[in-house]
């Protein structure tokens, strides 16, 4: 994939450390997720159109500029809620969407049981969050309904990928210009499709679920 970016920082990567630590408590799961998870996405709107506007600071009127498009967060239920928190202290203002991917422990197959998205149009820009992209299949079933939509642009974020599930949306859409924001690209996913050296199951670790 042409437009995969590894958010290289100090703050990114000593988040990871933690996630990836299985000694790491609930509360601490939970704090680094949210921190790691706003660096991803202030890297994930880089680009996005901004507008001018006249406003007046307690000294005189300077011009600014503000966020223009759109923006619409879809997080895959479960996991991808994990990453919502860290979006909306980020971006307050942001539409949110839920779509349920249920994946088949045997085949490791997505199936779809829930979906409710704001209205979209050709301003918005379409966040994906899942913070496991493994096999890459229930982002790629929700790319394809989302993209019948005609957004401006989608976009994903994640905090591990799996070279397989890039590749897999790479094949499955090659002309699409999809811009991917990862803590990073892990070595590959073992025989029951979870990622190595990974993190575990997100959700679990960050719901406090087995």
């Amino acid at each position: 994939m042409k437009h995969v970016h590894v958010i290289n920082n100090p703050f990114v990567e000593d988040s990871l450390s933690h996630l990836r630590d299985k000694r790491t408590s609930l509360e601490k799961f939970r704090e680094y997720s949210d921190k790691i998870c706003s660096f991803l996405f202030a890297e994930a709107i880089n680009g996005l159109e901004l507008k001018q506007e006249i406003i007046s600071t307690p000294l005189e009127d300077i011009k600014v500029s503000k966020i223009k498009d759109e923006i619409i967060v879809v997080p895959v239920l479960r996991s991808g809620i994990a990453m919502l928190f860290g979006a909306m202290k980020l971006l307050p203002r942001v539409k949110v969407g839920f779509v349920g991917m249920e994946r088949d422990e045997e085949t490791a197959i997505a199936r779809e049981y829930y979906w409710k998205l704001p209205k979209i149009n050709s301003h918005s820009v379409v966040i994906i969050t899942d913070p496991m992209l493994a096999t890459g299949g229930s982002i790629s079933h929700l790319l394809k309904r989302v993209l019948e939509e005609k957004p401006k642009a989608v976009r994903i974020v994640a905090v591990v990928a799996a070279p397989e599930g890039i590749e897999r949306l790479r094949k499955d859409y090659p002309d699409l210009k999809l811009e991917i924001f990862v803590a990073s690209v892990d070595r590959e996913m073992n025989s029951k499709k979870y990622i190595l050296p990974g993190l575990g199951d997100y959700g679990d670790r960050y719901f406090g679920t087995e």
